[in-house]
């Protein structure tokens, strides 16, 4: 390829898109790389659910916050519907509901409602099982993912004249340049967004990083005959989301889970439960940490998924569809960018939290390197 750009992004899921997003909203002129047509990891395979509520307190919630508003904003030019807004919360247990409580006395808590059982089923028709209390926050916000990346793809590409290279490997990169199977393309800005591919491209950083990868499972089950007004979560998010599990009244529920419900730990299953616009219900998930998870699917783990749904909203329609997800994960950070030659930078997010906060991120490291590159005082722009 002849042709030079202002940015190139190598990988079209949820992450490189945001990037381009971006960049094109800085004016720049801008490609994205893929070694396919279309995504087809895991920003098409998860619920679509931008969680704000939960998500790590110091960094994860605000970039959530802002990953939202951006959302918000994106979907309706893209043609995007936004299939539910806000999030269910229940909490079985009288530990869980001190969880919420604790939570509501932070700043995270804010908007958020704390409502007994009693004033949960006055306010939605959904069959709730007895639970100790429900938090109820406004502040996510629900898409189709299998058709909203795509969705942004299109729209990047018709709206804000973002460039798509036809399907090429990503053989390396250098400062300036991104060489592919088709050929090398220049830029002057290069933003690697590999998701869960530890090996292609510097498996070195992925390493230091200490990424590997999480599997994890997903149902679709029928239609039930009522509508879920917010996508639905349980006591075992509290355990899992640091934005509740990190507070110090989480103790003694994480203590609890681990004794009463061994399996669904060991699992690592936590619920969520959403409603697409056909009246079905997507429900997870579980998770499997390994550099190279097997790809088949565990009739257990399903059981012990529906065991939770069943706990929570009572007894779950038939499963419809199963299928399996995976995503980068690292215990060292929730996400980083990190230069690895002159202009060019490697972004990953890596606690399955892509969705819910990519945009936003996308945002703070391009603005951080053309902020970067610009103090140079040498010209950049191709």
């Amino acid at each position: 390829m002849t042709e030079a750009f202002d940015v190139a992004v190598v990988g079209q899921g949820i992450i490189g898109l945001a990037h381009a997003l971006a960049a094109a909203r800085n004016g720049l002129r801008v490609i994205i790389i893929d070694r396919t047509a279309r995504a087809t990891g895991a920003s098409i395979r998860n619920f679509g659910f931008v969680t704000v509520t939960g998500q790590e307190r110091h960094q994860m919630w605000p970039l959530a916050m802002r990953a939202k508003a951006i959302w918000a904003e994106v979907a309706p030019l893209a043609g995007i519907p936004i299939v539910q807004t806000g999030l269910v919360m229940t909490a079985r247990r009288p530990a869980a509901a001190a969880v919420l409580e604790a939570f509501m006395a932070t700043e995270m808590g804010e908007a958020c409602e704390l409502l007994t059982h009693a004033q949960l089923q006055a306010r939605h028709p959904v069959p709730y099982q007895r639970c100790a209390a429900a938090l109820i926050s406004p502040h996510e916000l629900r898409v189709e993912a299998r058709t909203a990346v795509p969705a942004i793809a299109a729209w990047l590409r018709d709206t804000l004249g973002v460039c798509f290279a036809p399907p090429a490997s990503v053989i390396g990169c250098a400062p300036g340049q991104v060489i592919t199977s088709a050929g090398t393309i220049r830029a002057g800005l290069i933003f690697v967004c590999p998701g869960d591919d530890l090996n292609a491209l510097y498996p070195d950083v992925m390493a230091a990083h200490g990424v590997t990868r999480c599997k994890l499972q997903m149902l679709r089950l029928a239609a039930p005959a009522y509508r879920l007004p917010s996508p639905v979560m349980s006591d075992l998010g509290l355990t899992r989301y640091q934005g509740y599990s990190a507070l110090p009244e989480a103790a003694g529920l994480i203590a609890q889970v681990r004794a009463e419900q061994p399996d669904e730990v060991a699992a690592g299953i936590h619920l969520i439960a959403v409603q697409s616009e056909d009246g079905s219900l997507v429900v997870g998930d579980s998770h499997d940490y390994g550099d190279a998870p097997d790809p088949f699917l565990d009739d257990a783990i399903d059981d012990l998924i529906r065991a939770e749904f069943a706990a929570t909203l009572g007894s779950p329609p038939p499963t419809i569809a199963r299928w399996m997800g995976v995503y980068a994960s690292s215990g060292q950070q929730n996400w980083f960018s990190t230069e690895v030659a002159p202009g060019v930078h490697v972004s990953v997010v890596s606690c399955g939290a892509g969705m819910s906060t990519g945009f936003a991120i996308g945002e703070q490291v391009v603005a951080g390197a053309i902020n970067q590159k610009s103090g140079t005082g040498a010209p950049w722009r191709i």
